[in-house]
């Protein structure tokens, strides 16, 4: 008599009945044994090289967070000295961090994810993200190092001579403002490097760092084989070979055509002699690098078949872990506040930064930062609300949509958009005012803030349409009050979402998607089991009418500002 094959519905009857029988250990044993023969379901690694720390996020492919681990750098790797991930040089423009201890810190969190237990052999796709603008030189005869990579040995040891730059330029770098002035000259004016590259020339920015590093120290250039950007410093090394730099985070650089998604051959001759070569063909963020090396393979048990999607930068992951979609705007509201917006068609400026999107081949995203926050909206609760948030509340509900024409600009702290500071009072007839009562300075303090994120995201090519939500995120976030101002002036729902570890998380959901974008499977359907932001507010039927008469104000108002600011280095950077 021939058996019938059996599966795991047929063996979980026979289980059944032998456990009716079977005494309890037994039966458990038999148990696990069926559990340990079953499938388990693939995951997906999501990492994150930021400025303080290396975090992973392992997600499986309903989108669960199975695994979370981090190295913070300052205290799990004393021995590099860093202050919050850097070193701050004497000249205090001059900001780095040791390349080996990124490397070092890989070592220290697979290790750690192995001792924990971890199945790498289940991870069918990862991905990551680095802090934007940091710049790896790779010394001459380092592809050979990582081509050949020992698994008996930790990373750390076998490139401690893989590196021509032994400390990084980073973002909070500025100490290339005669680059920046340079390369703008080259191009044309800093309005059309702009119009090339999504930003005018900044100092942080990796082609300015890769110019003044020919100039000054020529030496190390020469012994370069090739530039990477943290993201796709950290992608080489699982692929064990040089990866390429995305898109996105190349838009990072002052080098690529953003249109075009090719180097600018204007930027690269104002730059340095044959830095096509030097940075590599770039490509999709969406692109699949590769398998990994099989250093990770024999190391920590990766499956030979892992994939390798393109890493990106951390703005662009971020994009990623909040679900942005066409039409969408994020408004991240901390000691600094940080607009994300998706756009179809952008307008660079001078002002703010327009980036390849990492999701969407044929969008892009923009990003402006407002350095004045909610340290800003601290000091007015303290001095008009006695420090309490429900009496600012309070005010806020009290006083009409529009302040009855009162206009303020507050700018404790120099400002990055505009580059203005000092706190400026205007009322109905545009006259400037020395005080308010409390309760009109707190509107006119939210009101300013938001008209201004407003005007300069509009700047940029954003547009609110039918179906247009803001998202929100950071602190003030949990403030209903201060998110009700937000939906009246952007005349757009406000909802909130859990942006911890978005970077991470951004940067597992693009290893998932990774692995369907060319057969034509869109960001959005892979992320659809993704938990959903959730509505807070809508605006008041009179809101747009209100603010569209004063955003036309405010834009006249803030250029009278301007007129009395002279940009320093610092707003400048």
């Amino acid at each position: 008599m021939r058996k019938q094959p059996m599966n795991s519905n047929t063996a979980c009857v026979c289980l059944f009945n032998v456990c009716r029988s079977a005494p309890r250990a037994q039966c458990a044993s038999r148990l696990f044994l069926l559990m340990a023969a079953a499938p388990l379901s693939p995951l997906y690694l999501g990492l994150d090289f930021s400025t303080q720390q290396l975090k992973v996020v392992a997600i499986d492919g309903d989108l669960s967070v199975v695994h979370q681990d981090a190295v913070q750098f300052d205290s799990e790797l004393p021995h590099y000295r860093t202050r919050g991930g850097v070193h701050i040089h004497a000249d205090k423009l001059t900001v780095t961090s040791p390349v080996l201890m990124w490397v070092q810190a890989l070592d220290l969190l697979l290790d750690k994810m192995k001792r924990a237990g971890f199945d790498f052999s289940r991870v069918e796709a990862l991905s990551g993200s680095g802090q934007q603008h940091g710049g790896v030189f790779w010394k001459k005869g380092a592809a050979q190092t990582l081509a050949r990579l020992d698994p008996g040995q930790n990373l750390y040891q076998q490139l401690q001579d893989g590196f021509s730059v032994q400390d990084s330029p980073v973002w909070m770098d500025s100490s290339s403002s005669q680059q920046c002035r340079d390369l703008q000259k080259a191009a044309g004016g800093a309005l059309r490097l702009a119009e090339i590259t999504g930003s005018r020339a900044y100092e942080r920015f990796t082609g300015n760092q890769i110019s003044k590093l020919l100039q000054t120290r020529s030496d190390q250039f020469q012994d370069t084989e090739r530039i990477s950007l943290v993201s796709s410093f950290a992608a080489s090394l699982f692929l064990g070979g040089y990866a390429a730099i995305d898109y996105s985070d190349g838009s990072g650089m002052n080098l690529l055509d953003i249109r075009a998604r090719n180097w600018s051959q204007i930027c690269l001759d104002a730059t340095a002699p044959d830095l096509d070569r030097l940075l590599g063909a770039p490509l999709p963020s969406t692109a699949v690098l590769g398998s990994v090396s099989s250093y990770f393979v024999h190391r920590f048990g990766f499956s030979e078949s892992c994939r390798v999607v393109a890493f990106t930068g951390d703005n662009p992951a971020s994009l990623a872990g909040m679900r942005l979609h066409q039409g969408d705007m994020a408004v991240s509201l901390g000691t600094s506040d940080t607009v994300f917006l998706w756009l179809q068609e952008p307008r660079p400026a001078l002002e703010g930064h327009v980036f390849c999107n990492p999701v969407e081949l044929q969008a892009y995203m923009a990003l402006l930062c407002f350095k004045n926050g909610s340290l800003t909206r601290e000091r007015v609760r303290n001095q008009c609300a006695a420090g309490s948030w429900e009496a600012f509340s309070d005010a806020l509900k009290e006083t009409p949509l529009g302040n009855n024409g009162n206009i303020g600009f507050y700018f404790d702290t120099m400002e990055i958009t505009p580059p203005a500071v000092g706190v400026h009072r205007f009322d109905s007839n545009d006259r400037e005012v020395s005080q308010w009562s409390p309760e009109v300075e707190i509107r006119a303090l939210v009101e300013g803030q938001f008209l201004s994120r407003r005007l300069h995201a509009e700047r940029l090519g954003y547009s609110i349409v039918p179906g247009t939500r803001v998202l929100a995120t950071g602190g003030a976030s949990a403030n209903q009050q201060i998110l009700q101002v937000l939906s009246d002036v952007f005349n757009a729902p406000v909802y909130t979402i859990d942006l911890s570890d978005s970077t991470c998380l951004g940067s597992a959901y693009r290893a998932l998607h990774g692995l369907v974008a060319d057969s034509g499977v869109s960001f959005l359907e892979v992320v659809k089991k993704a938990p959903e932001p959730q509505l807070v507010c809508t605006p008041h039927p009179t809101a747009q009418q209100v603010y569209n008469q004063m955003l036309k104000r405010f834009a006249q108002l803030e250029e009278r500002v301007l007129q009395r600011t002279e940009p320093t280095n610092e707003s400048r950077s």
